[in-house]
């Protein structure tokens, strides 16, 4: 089975829209790289270093619906090598997302790194899977110190992933990624900027 993206991204339509602007040649070639669905030690080190990421879902009345999704550092886990899955945490209890997986089975994970401007698409066949039933799995992905609710868990089967270009990706940091820096520069200028209690 193909597991390069152009696959599941370029449909029909995409391509014509390529011909139209120009680029189809340039992605004709594309589809003919290599496979990429099982992660490397890059792809797994860059997951499991993030503290959110954004997932797109579609109900079955055909709309997208794009959700960020946040914890600790490293609440993404790698499962196996082409497997990642994690807690799923109690929120505002819509469960767009949860509902969207149960219909179709499938979601697409945008993953971004602003401080290197390094972004990773990754396109899934997902299942949400109760916490009672799967204890092993569960020990796996839970986070001990971080207070929330688990509510369920989620595992994303990878069929495919791709590394996009940084073009556009405004550097941001986080508050703690600024105190880290900031220290080694001037740690007068830490203390009445980010104060410990802040």
């Amino acid at each position: 089975m193909n597991k390069n993206f152009t696959e599941l991204a370029f449909t029909e339509s995409v391509k014509g829209v390529q011909e139209e602007y120009g680029s189809r040649a340039a992605y004709s070639r594309m589809e003919e790289s290599g496979d990429r669905y099982i992660l490397t030690d890059k792809e797994t080190t860059f997951i499991e270093s993030l503290d959110s990421f954004f997932i797109a879902t579609v109900g079955e009345n055909g709309w997208p619906y794009m959700q960020f999704r946040g914890g600790p550092k490293g609440f993404l886990k790698k499962i196996d090598d082409t497997t990642i899955g994690m807690a799923d945490f109690r929120g505002n209890r819509q469960y767009i997302s949860v509902g969207n997986i149960k219909v179709s089975g499938k979601a697409a994970l945008f993953l971004i790194d602003y401080p290197s401007q390094t972004r990773l698409k990754i396109w899934t066949e997902s299942e949400v899977l109760d916490t009672d039933q799967n204890q092993a799995l569960l020990d796996k992905v839970a986070l001990p110190d971080y207070n929330a609710v688990i509510e369920r868990l989620i595992i994303f089967k990878i069929q495919a992933y791709d590394w996009n270009c940084p073009q556009h990706i405004t550097p941001r940091y986080t508050a703690e990624e600024i105190k880290e820096g900031m220290i080694t520069l001037d740690p007068e200028m830490i203390k009445s900027c980010c104060p410990d209690d802040a």
